[in-house]
């Protein structure tokens, strides 16, 4: 719960901690590095939630509902772009149907900010969103969903079904190409390259495809980060390697809801 320097947001809100390695792309989550931090701190609400394995920290599956976070963007009175649970998934299978609509609750009586929710789980997030009905759709919140590589290309049609204001695709990390893909009815796209020690590399080509398909269908585009990996394979720092391609920096923004 605080100021980000995630290139796309303001702040970061976390009413729920802990998740689970599902696909690939969650192989170097930073969230689960962060986790161990804030547990060493003497931060309760993630004690137990990764262990070591090897020289990484890696999840144990616990995931924790945080009801006194919930307040939080209430207290925030200026604006601002919100990153819901940076450090889990709100449609985690542990997550609550109950929690989930608390949160959203808290969201529909904060229209001064706009929420960014990003999932794995698309499919639930679509069940969970229309469960709710004509209430599920609020025009400030925008959904989307990561997709690393064609391996999980199937979540974008997922996403698609879902009822939202704003729908958007991190395409981060980045660690394959993700091919021909459908954007129809997304409004955004993030792309990006790994960080850290053992970050994948990124190829220009995999940008390019997506950059492509984005013009085509008028998807905006947001270029967050070569990461450890530049354009030109060489292995440097992230800051090294900046967030220029094709010679600027791309920070567009969706237009609707924006």
């Amino acid at each position: 719960m605080a100021e980000s320097r995630i290139e796309w947001t303001d702040a970061t809100w976390n009413p729920v901690a802990g998740c689970t390695i599902i696909t690939a792309g969650c192989t170097h989550c930073y969230a689960m590095e962060m986790a161990r931090r804030l547990e060493a701190m003497g931060m309760d609400k993630y004690a137990g939630l990764t262990r070591k394995s090897g020289n990484r920290s890696i999840w144990t599956g616990i995931v924790r509902e945080d009801r006194e976070a919930l307040s939080i963007p209430v207290r925030w009175r200026t604006p601002r772009k919100i990153f819901v649970n940076s450090m889990s998934d709100l449609f985690h299978e542990r997550v609550s149907d109950g929690f989930i609509r608390d949160v959203w609750r808290v969201m529909r009586e904060t229209p001064r900010h706009h929420y960014q929710i990003l999932t794995k789980r698309p499919e639930r997030m679509g069940e969970a969103v229309g469960a709710m009905g004509s209430e599920g759709v609020l025009p400030n919140v925008w959904l989307g969903t990561s997709v690393e590589s064609s391996d999980v290309i199937d979540r974008i049609d997922h996403l698609r079904r879902v009822p939202a204001a704003v729908r958007f695709i991190s395409f981060e990390p980045l660690i394959a190409s993700v091919g021909e893909v459908d954007l129809t009815g997304i409004h955004w796209a993030i792309v990006g390259g790994e960080s850290g020690r053992h970050a994948r590399p990124i190829m220009e080509s995999w940008i390019d495809e997506i950059h492509e398909q984005c013009q085509s269908t008028d998807t905006a585009f947001f270029f967050k980060q070569w990461g450890t990996w530049s354009k030109d394979n060489k292995r440097r720092s992230k800051k090294a390697n900046g967030r220029e391609y094709r010679g600027r920096t791309w920070d567009e923004m969706p237009a609707v809801g924006a």
